[in-house]
């Protein structure tokens, strides 16, 4: 009997590879690793309404143990995977057993940025990660609101604007430290920042742009405070660092697979290794001009998902939609399709004050992305256009008065158009 199927990693990407497998036809044996003690589940919550309402684990559940048992998916739990012998097909877990496989797929995903600085390894730091993480902030934001003493959060991305706003909501005095001049600038156009910005601010955070953190000082253990390089001090009872992540490309690294920014993969999911695979967080995909994009988002997880099992079984599915993200702050969700880099124009559709509007990202005239806020309606026209090819021009995305649906409906009307397969 061949060896079985294996997955390193019990996430997203993990999870859709091996239900993936078994929808493409695979019938062998199938074992899903994971290196928590809980079944896959989803992690966009973890810092949003679970960071404030904890709703037990089973609340997050993606696929539990049963579920998968009868895809016939086994999952082993808490086992971490040391290396990746790539000649023997065999992995190395960490108490030292040997597991053989005919295929692998890598659903690493990746790790929190980790703040080199004095102080950092101070009780009362936190990142955000796994469910563990998400309790253990909840109860330090909880903490902080009884005792009125401040929340201080290192960066001003999404995970640390919606750790921020869920300290608020629950009573918390909060800081917030970015190291640029304006908020999530490395995603979003500079309407975005001001519109987040002015919805912070009204909810009392304090924002400081341009900080460079220091050091974390501490007394008898416990993180009192942050330094910046301006010689400031910014009292707290807790610090939230949220600066990014990095992808965990360090088992395959070791095992010689090609790694840049993560590790190398094709639109079809394909690493340097036929026998291996890899989706999610932990990849780099190259682009036909050879730029490598990186995405974090659950979408990118179920898409090259998908195509890494095709990938195992011999098949070509390249991922090709549009990659879409989302982010809940206050009483406002931002909405993100397409991908903005390298644009030369933004045009505004809506009330930037409320804030409901979208911003249309164009490049040479052409539609390339759109960031909407409580405009769900705008994020998914959006996405039908960027799927299909197609683009508005600016003054149509401009002008209120313009029918978005009305391109929406050359798609449906295309789609409708194609033959069906096998017909006459």
């Amino acid at each position: 009997m061949s060896d079985p199927f294996l997955i390193i990693g019990a996430g997203q990407a993990g999870v859709q590879i091996a239900e993936s497998l078994r929808q493409e036809g695979y019938d062998g044996e199938l074992l899903l690793i994971g290196t928590e003690s809980h079944p896959p589940y989803q992690r966009p919550p973890l810092s949003k309404k679970w960071l404030i309402e904890p709703a037990g684990a089973n609340s997050l559940a993606l696929r539990g143990a049963e579920a998968l048992a009868r895809r016939r998916i086994s999952l082993r739990l808490g086992a971490t995977v040391a290396a990746i012998d790539r000649r023997a097909s065999k992995l190395e877990l960490a108490g030292g057993e040997r597991l053989g496989y005919s295929k692998l797929a890598l659903a690493t995903g990746s790790i929190p940025r980790a703040l080199p600085i004095a102080g950092s390894a101070l009780n009362g730091v936190f990142s955000l990660r796994s469910i563990e993480d998400s309790v253990a902030i909840s109860q330090a934001l909880r903490r902080c609101a009884s005792e009125a003493t401040p929340v201080v959060v290192i960066g001003g991305g999404f995970i640390g604007l919606e750790v921020a706003a869920g300290a608020r909501k629950l009573g918390a005095e909060v800081t917030v430290l970015e190291g640029l001049p304006r908020l999530m600038s490395r995603v979003t156009a500079p309407v975005i920042s001001e519109a987040f910005e002015r919805l912070h601010r009204a909810h009392d955070v304090t924002l400081v742009f341009n900080a460079q953190v220091t050091e974390l000082i501490g007394s008898n253990g416990q993180v009192c405070g942050v330094r910046t390089a301006d010689g400031r001090e910014y009292p707290a009872g807790c610090v939230v660092v949220g600066i990014g992540v990095v992808p965990d490309d360090r088992l395959a690294a070791a095992a010689g697979l090609a790694c840049n920014q993560g590790i190398i993969v094709d639109d079809c999911a394909r690493t340097n290794d036929d026998s291996i695979a890899a989706a999610g967080d932990c990849t780099a995909r190259r682009l036909p001009d050879g730029r490598l994009l990186r995405l974090e988002s659950v979408q990118n997880a179920v898409e090259q998902g998908k195509s890494a099992a095709a990938a195992l079984l011999g098949r070509q599915r390249p991922f090709v939609a549009a990659p879409w993200f989302w982010s809940d702050q206050f009483d406002v969700k931002l909405q993100m399709v397409g991908l903005s880099a390298g644009y030369d124009q933004v045009v505004t559709r809506g009330d930037l004050q409320k804030p409901a509007f979208s911003a249309f990202y164009f490049r040479t005239g052409r539609l390339i992305a759109v960031d909407s806020l409580s405009r769900v309606q705008d994020h998914m026209q959006a996405k039908r256009l960027l799927d299909a090819g197609l683009s508005c021009t600016p003054d149509q995305a401009a002008d209120p008065q313009f029918e978005l649906q009305s391109l929406v409906n050359q798609v449906k009307r295309s789609e409708a158009a194609k033959p069906i397969a096998g017909g006459a």
